[in-house]
């Protein structure tokens, strides 16, 4: 289901003013330029219903994604749970495209590397969907939404099992199918470069310079990674013994990536589980803690720059409020 919001962008106002108070045609067009994606057919609309499935088209080319509020999914593809015992696999309830239609815009994948291929798990649990799956879903909906992006993390998850490659060649054969749609420089880059592509934040380890690094990734904590071009700070404290420590590292991350004033990427993963009876791990016990504080704070932080946020179990609603911050 699609979901709507009328979003009042000021940029629009400044854009009528440029275009109307200079008769000269060369002029005239730089400044329609200037306007977003979505924008630039029509300077002199003041208000723009924005779709959930393209919100990106509202925002300028030249903005880094670093200052973007972005919806994302951690595990994205995890939908099955463990036999026999529930919450403990399982951390949506969406789909792919569905996620990609109700505003995500970051997917958490993880691959396990069987017979030279990628199955998608959590843990040991297949989740009875392969990366082929991904990309078709990723690549239908940026084929039908080429103002959008999205920004995937790519882990290598369980077992190998039966490869004669690595894990990096087994990915490039599949980019090497579709090599247009992906976006595999080193830095953080503006929305403008990436519009109807796949950015690469890398968690394998490769030979070759593709995409983010974030190979450096820290266990269960808050912390940095700087490289050349591309600076990130994240907070993935997923093993919860307290969810109002949880959410103070959340709140505290997006204080600071609202207070930023540098390129570095925040990326700060509301997901983790607590130990249930009997020590077993119980995702939805954090999750259905933390995510309504997440609906309470952007209700009342409306405006600013946030970072990427992965959340289990993601709602449209959610999705919305958070993109929303944007304009």
């Amino acid at each position: 289901m699609r979901r709507f919001t009328s979003i009042t962008l000021g940029v629009v106002t400044s854009a009528v003013f440029f275009s109307c108070s200079n008769d000269n045609s060369m002029e005239r067009d730089s400044d329609e330029a200037r306007l977003p994606y979505s924008l630039q057919s029509n300077a002199k609309a003041s208000l723009l219903p924005i779709e959930m499935n393209s919100w990106m088209s509202g925002l300028q080319d030249n903005i880094s994604i670093s200052k973007i509020s972005i919806p994302g999914t951690h595990d994205s593809g995890a939908r099955k749970d463990a036999p026999v015992v529930s919450g403990t696999a399982k951390t949506q309830d969406l789909s792919i495209a569905e996620q990609l239609n109700a505003g995500v815009r970051f997917l958490d994948i993880r691959c396990r590397h069987i017979d030279n291929s990628f199955t998608i798990h959590h843990g040991a649990i297949y989740q009875n969907l392969n990366f082929d799956d991904v990309l078709t879903a990723c690549y239908a909906f940026l084929e039908s939404h080429p103002s959008e992006t999205i920004i995937m993390s790519v882990k290598e998850e369980h077992d190998p099992s039966n490869n004669s490659r690595t894990f990096e060649k087994t990915f490039d054969s599949y980019v090497q199918k579709n090599p247009l749609k992906w976006n595999l420089g080193t830095n953080v880059p503006t929305l403008g470069e990436l519009r109807g592509k796949i950015k690469l934040l890398r968690r394998f380890s490769a030979e070759t310079a593709k995409g983010i690094n974030a190979t450096s990734w820290a266990d269960n904590t808050t912390f940095e990674i700087n490289n050349a071009g591309a600076a990130l700070k994240v907070q993935d404290y997923y093993k919860v013994t307290n969810n109002d420590d949880k959410w103070n590292g959340i709140s505290g991350l997006l204080n600071e990536a609202r207070n930023d004033s540098s390129n570095r990427l925040f990326i700060n993963f509301t997901s983790g589980y607590k130990p249930g009876i009997f020590g077993i791990p119980s995702i939805p016990t954090v999750s259905n803690n933390i995510n309504p504080r997440l609906k309470t704070f952007f209700q009342n932080n409306t405006k600013g720059t946030f970072g990427v946020m992965p959340v289990d179990f993601v709602n449209a609603e959610l999705s919305e409020l958070i993109v929303k911050t944007n304009f």
